[in-house]
């Protein structure tokens, strides 16, 4: 979620208590909308109550921790109405207007993730011909001026995996880009932007030449909510690295991260670090800044990984690049420690994006204006199927 809304929602939070006397779910299966107290938004805990409630979950075997993560699954499951989804559109993704960059290759494309929504992004593939590739999600965050996958430090992102020979896909959240037909705060926005992480995935699955034993996923912000959740979800995703979003005591202030009843039912209660840990033995890196709601990460949420991953075997595949002079952003330092992350374990070309110093290169990696990119335009018109309004949406959603 954006810094703008921290402050708001850290008001509302003072008149949450911790409270281990939970309220139960009531009618969730009839509803997209939860009721208030159901829901986890914002600052729901202080920072103490946050790491405390972390130290409770800390699992000390392995046994312990599958039944936990099994409980977990189950209740975002559950709370986000996902437990069957809505069946997979069989139309041809459409993938036109192809750019020749410097080393890479940039399309914009749409495709429907259930029947009259579409999902419009674009799809950087690198300029040489490979026997298999790499696949990357890179969803994004927030950002007060609705660009989304327009912006820079995405742009910069994903060209410069390109580069280095991942086929990477970028798409809009609901509102942002060429998303313009629905509200964000779609009280559905949850589920929704789920199961287009979920197509995103089948998307980026069927394109020719792509390895599926080596996928991945990474988002700053709100992107960083969809990139825990997904991994968590769905075991395709083999690496990822969620950014300055995994939090014990935050728990994303947007309707589409925490808008409906995922993180509590009754006396259960997780939050955002748990459901990340469930990526595990699966390599993770945590990237984290000293400005936001992961500025504890090094000494709260990582810690609790380390310990998850240690019941695998597998600690050396969970890292926390924690950058505390930083703000909220997926900005050159951010983007710079996960490159080789991604090298490492999608067994990416790293020296292909290197100076003569050893150092990332994004010089190449080039900034396209949104008519260049834009998804629909007087050649490829939203589809005549599209749902227009946010009711009919709500209608398919439930």
């Amino acid at each position: 979620m954006g810094m703008q809304n921290a402050v708001q929602l850290s008001v509302r939070s003072l008149l949450i208590l911790f409270n281990l006397t939970f309220f139960s779910v009531s009618n969730v299966a009839q509803s997209t909308v939860a009721n208030a107290n159901e829901l986890c938004q914002g600052a729901y805990f202080t920072e103490e109550q946050g790491a405390t409630l972390l130290a409770t979950l800390k699992p000390s075997e392995l046994k312990q921790w599958i039944l936990r993560r099994d409980s977990v699954l189950n209740q975002i499951r559950r709370g986000m109405r996902i437990e069957n989804l809505p069946p997979k559109p069989i139309s041809t993704p459409v993938i036109h207007s192809r750019k020749i960059m410097d080393g890479y290759t940039v399309e914009n494309v749409y495709f429907e993730s259930m029947e009259g929504y579409y999902v419009s992004g674009n799809l950087y593939r690198p300029a040489n011909i490979q026997k298999s590739y790499a696949g990357i999600l890179c969803p994004h965050g927030h950002d007060g001026t609705l660009e989304g996958r327009f912006r820079e430090q995405m742009q910069k992102r994903c060209a410069t995996l390109a580069r280095m020979g991942a086929v990477v896909f970028a798409w809009d959240m609901i509102g942002y880009g060429d998303s313009k037909e629905y509200a964000h705060k779609n009280p559905g926005a949850l589920k929704l932007q789920t199961i287009n992480s979920i197509r995103a995935l089948d998307f980026l699955l069927s394109l020719p030449g792509i390895d599926a034993k080596r996928i991945g996923i990474t988002g700053e912000s709100g992107g960083g909510t969809q990139t825990f959740l997904l991994t968590a979800l769905d075991n395709r995703i083999k690496v990822s690295v969620p950014t300055v979003m995994v939090s014990a005591h935050f728990f994303g202030g947007c309707s589409c991260e925490s808008g409906m009843p995922i993180h509590k039912n009754g006396k259960f209660q997780t939050c955002n670090a748990e459901i990340a840990a469930l990526a595990a033995p699966r390599p993770m890196m945590l990237i984290s800044d000293g400005a936001d709601w992961t500025k504890n990460t090094l000494v709260v949420e990582y810690p609790f990984m380390q310990q998850v991953y240690a019941l695998y075997g597998q600690q050396q595949h969970v890292e926390n690049v924690h950058l505390a002079q930083e703000q909220h952003d997926y900005g050159p330092g951010k983007r710079n420690a996960m490159y080789p992350f991604m090298a490492k374990y999608l067994k990416l070309n790293l020296q292909a994006v290197l100076d003569k110093n050893g150092m990332v290169d994004e010089t190449a990696s080039r900034v396209l204006d949104k008519q260049t990119l834009a998804a629909f335009d007087k050649k490829h018109p939203l589809p005549v199927n599209a749902i227009k309004t946010d009711e009919q949406l709500l209608l398919r959603l439930k």
